[in-house]
């Protein structure tokens, strides 16, 4: 059944505030309406596409009148990439709007008990600030609004996918996210494919060579490729590969990787190395990370550095504890705060990331981390505790989802003295602090801004056994 058409248009309304999601709203005859792209002070005309009993929402139908804080977008494909929602709006109400966030999540909605939160620690970058994108390939690109289909001949596009549809892929000039020579061997690959006919994916009928492409920068100059290909044929890959690294001597790591399932994912694939280094390197505060094809690493290198501090300081450790950090990645938090705790334990659900860890702890000279590998649910329990000890502080950093439920038991079980719970999702955050606050109050909690232009935020939150 086709989705009914709203004819409704609202006008002359003035946006009041920034809302989740990256949204703005305001307020239409007593109703809430939500609205893409806009600034608090805007005066718009706004176009609804959907109407619910106590909400609307709707795009910028006109801009009567622009608000006085409004900027103008610094990237051409404003508007249609799903990235960087944010820029026309000043930075500094970006950060508070993120401090909101979290405290809507953990107050409003998660009914918690916290201590003022703090305001929001800006970003050293807000331009080129990340250390990895991943790039799509497409036969069938996503057209702009000025394009007519049936003039068009190049249907080719290699960028990001429009939010929503996860067939299309918005062709990119330049993303303002990851600084040179992103930009450029992204450029240069298509123009290679489309001179020597090498054929892009086409994701909804799973078909072609050239699938998808992944950057990673670091802040001394390491530049990793990885190029997924959709079949393993030998030639055209080994032209494409042989001429990206002739273009770009800058790149010090080249891989490639075959992947022949329908979605874009290398989690479970093998990367093979093609010239280079095995990996690429991050320094900070004297330590080196070896970060593989497949490792995680926080995407914003120096802000990484601002965000492992803040967890350090809510650790308060003295030396003498014994420290569980939890969804350990390639060990960063872990060796960060080694050199202030008596033994540091590491968990993670990626062998490689284990791998990974250890290396760089061995690396590093680092003596009290050890490392385990496995499904966070199946290796803490009370057997692993009684065998490794009680943890004095536990670290939690765990994907967006939050941690499972069982986690949380064998938390409560084990009673740390104090915990720091990292979190890219202050909504699961809250669901799991809200198990945890039976037996834990909350003493401090830090937003941090990874990802400036958007609506993402880290949160760290401080946890003292009541």
């Amino acid at each position: 059944m086709s989705r009914k058409r709203i004819d409704l248009l609202l006008e002359k309304v003035t946006i009041e505030a920034v809302a989740a999601e990256g949204k703005a709203l305001a307020h239409v005859d007593g109703m809430v309406v939500f609205v893409d792209f806009a600034v608090p002070g805007d005066v718009v005309d706004i176009q609804v596409y959907k109407k619910k009993k106590n909400y609307m929402e709707g795009f910028i139908k006109r801009l009567v009148k622009p608000s006085e804080h409004r900027l103008e977008p610094f990237c051409e494909h404003f508007g249609i990439c799903g990235g960087c929602r944010w820029q026309p709006l000043p930075y500094s109400m970006q950060l508070e709007a993120k401090r909101r966030q979290v405290e809507d999540q953990l107050v409003r909605i998660g009914h918690l008990e916290v201590p003022e939160i703090r305001p929001t620690l800006p970003s050293e970058k807000t331009q080129f600030y990340r250390n990895k994108l991943e790039f799509s390939a497409s036969s069938k690109r996503w057209l702009l609004r000025e394009e007519n289909p049936d003039s068009v001949t190049n249907w080719e596009g290699l960028g990001f996918h429009v939010g929503k549809f996860f067939d299309k892929v918005l062709d990119i000039r330049k993303c303002w996210l990851q600084r040179d020579p992103s930009n450029a061997i992204r450029l240069f690959i298509k123009k290679f494919c489309l001179e020597n006919g090498l054929e892009f994916y086409n994701i909804r009928e799973n078909h072609g060579f050239f699938r998808n492409m992944f950057v990673r920068s670091t802040e001394n100059g390491g530049v990793m490729l990885i190029l997924c290909f959709a079949k393993a044929d030998e030639a055209p890959r080994k032209a494409l590969l042989d001429a990206v690294s002739d273009a770009f001597p800058e790149i010090t790591s080249l891989y490639y990787v075959i992947n022949e399932k329908l979605n874009d994912s290398i989690g479970d694939l093998s990367p093979v190395l093609y010239k280079g280094d095995e990996a690429v390197y991050e320094e900070m505060e004297g330590l080196t990370f070896k970060i593989g094809p497949k490792s995680f690493y926080q995407t914003n290198s120096p802000q990484a550095y601002r965000l492992y501090s803040v967890a350090r300081e809510f650790a308060a450790l003295t030396g003498k504890e014994i420290v569980y950090d939890l969804y350990t990645g390639t060990g960063s938090i872990a060796q960060f705060i080694s050199k202030k705790a008596s033994e540091v334990i590491g968990i993670e659900y990626v062998p490689e990331a284990i791998a990974d860890a250890r290396i760089n702890a061995a690396a590093n000279g680092i003596t009290n981390c050890t490392f385990f590998a496995g499904d966070m649910k199946d290796v803490l329990n009370s057997s692993f505790i009684a065998e490794h000890g009680r943890p004095d502080v536990i670290i939690l950093d765990p994907p967006r989802a939050g941690i499972h439920p069982d986690v949380a038991q064998v938390i409560l079980e084990a009673e740390p003295d104090r915990m720091v719970y990292v979190s890219c999702n202050p909504a699961s955050q809250a669901r799991d602090l809200a198990i945890l606050c039976q037996k834990y109050v909350i003493t401090a909690v830090q937003p941090v801004d990874m990802f400036p232009h958007t609506m993402h935020v880290e949160n760290v939150v401080a946890l003292q056994h009541k």
